[in-house]
């Protein structure tokens, strides 16, 4: 029995100290100096650029590593005590004499003799189990050499043993997995995990933001279970998503090689280490492993008023559609954001009437709380003779790239107060609906302010008997795209209103096909079938866009395709059009199209052979591997050849993302009297109207009416110019991308990268009752710029990369249509311009003094002009057209 019970003591006692030692975490002899040579690399570059074109430095010294203390309860907490010296700062990459900025220069030039005795003072690591938890240094140090220090101590950590877990370094607090083999550890991040103390933005929109990628790993050689070696990379790669060559990535490098084991300083006594950190130097103070952000001091910058008087000439109407007009928009922004209340105020009261506008759409943009507080200070809502401002200021807001609650609850405010216009009553409401919407993708649906603007809004179409506002409330659910508003548009898509019907229907038609329930698709059949009441033609079509497009059942295709021959005269058309165009473009709802299409009750020539110049096509504007762009014309005439309603669409899709770019819908009714032509059906009381509206980057505008009434429409016949009306102009803030991203190595990088769209989009309507023909047309001009900034400010030396690209391009749409003769001749045209694409890149290192090196390339080509193809019927109906007016 002694026996078996000494043989189970003798088995516990091997099991713990295998246990023990399994647990241990790394150990430094006492009395014993680590000497190693730290190496920092730091490189900005293409991605796929050579490393000789990288702009950056290398930061190399020594490093002395010894033990300071050790916890008499736990051997694994030890206080490390580290020295940096023989610090030598030069190129990452060989460089000429000239242009190397290092040359001639000495480390304590570069950094000044307080800096370089600050980052040569020794500091203190709290080690616990191979983890840096804590960093002792003098708490006035400046911050870039505390967070030099910072990526020192990050090269420390490690464990020996495999695993993950949560660790913080200079980088973050990030998930790290180790694998550990007898002589090496692999410490990998995950870097999509990583959390830091920075604050930063990004494009509410995927096709619109930046993309990024991140790596890390560290790859520690082991001898006597201390640090032989430790090599560290880690790689930033940002691109924009719409073109992904337009891009930049931050190398960082670090290297820590042992060069020696020498004698060095005893072990100090003490019971914990705050009593032995104070003992080995009173100014020692714990600050931390995190990164800190430095005070900039820029001397010699610009103010704001001194930046406008530079770029404000670019801003002026005439050069919208000129890419300087942008990239000076961008500049401004930059500045904005820095610039104080008073500051914004002054440059708004001391610009020209025509660049104030654009000027508007700037502060606006630049999207700070000064820059918001001028605004509303400047603008009058309760002048009407305003109005122009006031529009620009909310379509800017509307655009917003991270829009605030204190933005919503501003326009709220302002909707509560005094307004002189309804108009600008109108785009109020219009776009509290759009930053609802924004403000509830970035996850603060639940704001207070946000709560009160969706029941408001949901509310709103009950609230009131004025049609206007009706149709104000319905647009704002139309921007806001609310699940809970769907139950309230599908009762309004059956209203006996016809406005109020095709804004509910194409409200619907934004949402994501899986919130369109079965009820909802009732209701739109309803419409389409007219089982309740009769509904005017393009209210029908649109219902009938909305079912396609919504994943329809079979029997809702089939009764879809039934109806065609049983239609008036042009829908038949439509409809055909649109199906064929449904099939043709390959489109969700093809399948079942196909599958209904084989019965031959539906199938036959007497179906498919209406004629008409009603048509619904869609085609490809560009297709690349970044993002595919398509675009859609659907046009619906009256049975007298007169244009009922035109649309044109253009998408944008990067990967699993979709942007409605642009919309552009054009409405017409009542005009028959114009050319003595009978009204269709059920269409015989309608008041003449035209009018467009337009969706711009997935918001929608305050629509714009042409004339309302016989009256306004005869005083515009006679008085028509035949100059197109202006929809929208302005400038616009597309992408809009910043954060910092704090390296292990102890430097910062911060990423700025920003799209502007200077643009003018105008329509009109032409009529000559001389030559018995009608012209609509749509003017899209435009200049895109897209800038990115990389920059790495360590104080004493700074390295920075800029990427970008910009083009300027027109694409026209017109519809002519003579009604001289029946069937009447319909040409539709969609051109786009040849336009200039340019590209750049640009790098800069310098120091605190001395002259920068800087380095440009730049490329320029042109893309070709083109007429995007429509259906065969189009081409072969201009020629006749043409050749007519010949």
């Amino acid at each position: 029995m002694q026996r078996l019970v000494a043989l189970l003591l003798c088995w516990t006692a091997v099991l713990s100290a295998t246990s023990e030692g399994a647990s241990a975490g790394p150990r430094l002899d006492d009395g014993r100096l680590y000497r190693f040579r730290y190496g920092v690399e730091l490189g900005l570059n293409r991605p796929k650029g050579a490393a000789k074109g990288s702009a950056g430095f290398q930061f190399s010294s020594d490093v002395g590593i010894s033990l300071a203390w050790r916890n008499p309860e736990n051997q694994d907490d030890q206080l490390l005590r580290v020295q940096i010296s023989n610090v030598q700062i030069q190129n990452a990459a060989q460089r000429s004499r000239k242009n190397n900025i290092f040359h001639g220069t000495t480390t304590e030039s570069i950094l000044g003799k307080e800096k370089l005795e600050a980052l040569q003072r020794p500091f203190v690591l709290l080690w616990k189990m191979g983890k840096v938890t804590s960093l002792y240094t003098h708490k006035a140090e400046p911050t870039t050499i505390k967070n030099l220090k910072r990526g020192v101590a990050s090269m420390l950590m490690m464990q020996l043993k495999s695993g993950k877990m949560k660790e913080s370094d200079a980088s973050g607090k990030c998930v790290v997995e180790y694998k550990v083999t007898k002589d090496q550890v692999i410490r990998t991040k995950h870097m999509d995990s990583c959390k830091t103390q920075e604050t930063g933005f990004t494009t509410h929109s995927p096709v619109l933001g930046v993309s990024g990628n991140s790596t890390s790993v560290t790859v520690i050689t082991l001898e006597d279970g201390f640090i032989k070696s430790a090599v560290a990379e880690e790689t930033h790669t940002l691109s924009v998503n719409a073109r992904h060559a337009t891009a930049a990535k931050i190398l960082s490098r670090q290297s820590l090689s042992l060069l020696e084991v020498a004698s060095g300083p005893a072990e100090s006594g003490g019971k914990d280490a705050a009593s032995v950190v104070k003992s080995l130097d009173p100014k020692l103070f714990s600050v931390g492993v995190f990164t800190e952000k430095g005070k900039t001091q820029c001397k010699g910058c610009p103010s704001l008023m001194d930046t406008w008087k530079v770029i404000g000439g670019q801003l002026e109407p005439e050069s919208l559609s000129k890419a300087s007009s942008p990239r000076s928009f961008l500049t401004l922004i930059q500045q904005l954001r820095t610039a104080s209340k008073s500051e914004i105020l002054k440059v708004l009261r001391n610009c020209s009437k025509t660049a104030l506008p654009q000027l508007v759409d700037a502060v606006t943009s630049a999207q700070t709380a000064s820059s918001l507080s001028a605004m509303l200070e400047f603008l009058d809502f309760s002048k009407a003779d305003e109005m122009l401002l006031q529009e620009r200021f909310l379509y800017a807001c509307g655009f917003a790239s991270h829009p605030t609650e204190s933005m919503l609850q501003a326009l709220l405010d302002i909707s509560k107060g005094k307004i002189g216009s309804n108009d600008i009553k109108e785009s109020v409401v219009i776009i509290m609906g759009a930053l609802v919407r924004k403000l509830c993708q970035k996850g603060e649906c639940d704001q207070p302010t946000v709560v009160t603007v969706k029941e408001q809004l949901l509310a709103g179409p009950d609230s009131t008997q004025d049609d206007a506002q009706v149709q104000m409330y319905l647009l704002a659910l139309k921007n806001s795209l609310l699940p809970e508003a769907i139950p309230l548009l599908a009762r309004f898509a059956e209203s006996d209103t016809g406005a109020f019907s095709t804004i509910a229907i194409t409200s619907l038609q934004r949402y994501d096909p899986s919130l369109i329930t079965s009820e909802v698709r009732q209701a739109l059949n309803r419409v389409y079938h007219q089982n309740r009441r009769g509904y005017e033609k393009n209210v029908r079509a649109a219902a009938a866009d909305v079912i396609l497009s919504s994943d329809p059942s079979y029997m809702e295709v089939k009764n879809l395709l039934l109806s065609i021959g049983h239609l008036p005269h042009e829908m038949n058309k439509y409809m055909l059009s649109k199906v064929q165009d449904i099939l043709r473009f390959e489109m969700p709802a093809s399948k079942l199209v196909e599958k209904a299409m084989k019965d031959t009750i539906i199938n036959n020539y007497d179906r498919f052979s209406k004629m008409g110049s009603s048509s619904a096509f869609s085609g490809f504007m560009a297709q690349g591997a970044d993002v595919t762009s398509t675009y859609s014309l659907d046009i619906l005439y009256s049975g007298s050849g007169i244009l009922r309603r035109s649309n044109m669409n253009i998408y944008g899709q990067s990967n699993d993302a979709f942007l409605h770019g642009l919309q552009v819908a054009i409405e017409a009714q009542g005009l028959e009297t114009l050319i003595a032509a009978t009204a269709d059906e059920g269409e015989e009381d309608l008041e003449s109207f035209a009018g467009m509206s337009a969706l711009l980057l997935d918001v929608q505008l305050r629509p714009v009416t042409f004339f309302k009434g016989y009256s306004d429409l005869m005083s515009k016949m006679f008085s028509i110019s035949g100059d197109p009306m202006n929809v929208v102009k302005g400038l616009i803030l597309l992408t809009d991308h910043s954060q910092v991203i704090p390296l292990q190595s102890g430097l910062r990088a911060a990423v700025e990268f920003q799209g502007s769209l200077g643009i003018d989009i105008s329509g009109g309507m032409e009529f000559s009752l001389w030559y018995r023909e009608s012209k609509t047309s749509v003017n899209n001009r435009g200049a895109l710029v897209v800038v990115g900034n990389v920059t790495v400010d360590a104080d004493f030396l700074s390295v920075g990369m800029e990427v970008s690209f910009d083009m300027e391009a027109a694409l026209d749409f017109i519809t002519t249509v003579q009604f001289s003769e029946y069937p009447f001749l319909v040409c539709m045209q969609m051109d786009k311009t040849t336009f200039p694409f340019r590209e750049s890149v640009s790098k800069v290192e310098k120091l605190a003094s001395g002259e920068p090196y800087a380095r440009r390339r730049n490329k320029e080509r042109l893309v070709p002009g083109s007429e995007f193809p429509l259906h065969q019927e189009n081409s072969n109906m201009c020629k006749k057209v043409f050749d007519s007016s010949w």
